[in-house]
This record gives structure tokens, sequence and C-alpha cells, in this order.
């Protein structure tokens, strides 16, 4: 099996609230959608969010749970004035921001919000995640050092 990820897809409660939020707050656009499930073109793979009760009965697993998923997104910008500016974008959109923009001791900033289903995203410059002209995260500096 090949190291790579074709889609991410995410189960949402409200599904028409959450493309609200993707597509006004974050300004996304879909490249295809049905009355179940909407996809967004990322860089090198899809983002899916479908109905959770749907997508739960499709895969043929339980729909409950609540709470941390164990999961994040992240979304690598190429300066740190950048992550400031994304930072006060949001802030100013009423978004639910969970940190304020943090230097960690290692270099970068970052700062992590919700959509409004409680999926964390992070929004980050790392000098350790190099990107490509096209913002496309193109590996990982060693960091055994740390």
């Amino acid at each position: 099996m090949e190291q790579r990820i074709s889609v991410l897809t995410i189960g949402a409660e409200n599904l028409e609230a959450m493309r609200n939020f993707y597509e006004d707050i974050l300004g996304w656009t879909p490249v295809a959608e049905n009355m179940d499930i909407v996809f967004y073109q990322m860089n090198g793979c899809l983002f899916s969010i479908g109905k959770r009760k749907e997508l739960a009965n499709f895969i043929g697993v339980n729909a409950e749970g609540s709470g941390f998923r164990a999961v994040t997104f992240g979304y690598n910008v190429p300066t740190e004035p950048e992550v400031w500016k994304l930072y006060d974008q949001l802030k100013s959109k009423g978004v639910k921001i969970l940190n304020v923009p943090t230097e960690p001791p290692f270099g970068g900033v970052f700062f992590y919000f919700e959509d409004i289903e409680g999926n964390i995203i992070e929004i980050a410059y790392s000098t350790f995640i190099p990107l490509d002209k096209d913002n496309n995260a193109i590996g990982h500096k060693p960091i055994d050092h740390l």
C-alpha cells in the first residue's frame, strides 16, 4: 500500500451548518456534492463532510461518539505573519479559538480553532515543515534532537 491519503472525510451532525462554516467562514468551494456529502479539492487530496449517521450506517459502525477525537487537521502557512493574519480574521468572524498564537521553544508559531462541531484545526508556520510554491508540505526536517 502506498503512503498517501486520497480522501479525508469527517461525519457531521448538521451537514448544512458545517458547509456554511467551511464555505462562508473559511471560504472553501465544493467540487462535488449531494444531499448527504460534500467534497472540497485540497492540495493533493479531497476533504469531505458527510452526514454522520448516514456515514456510520454506510460503514457499518455505531454513530455515537463525542469529545476530543484525537485528530487535528493542520493548515501550514509560509510565514509567521500569515498565522497572525488568519488568527485575526477567524477571531473577527466569531470562530471558537482554542489558544492564541504560540511560539514553541523549537521555533515557528501556531494556534488551534474549532469548527462548529468541535473538529480541531491547527494554523501553523513551522520551521520543520518546508512548503513548495503552492504551499504543499514537501517533507519534514529531522526532529530527533528535540
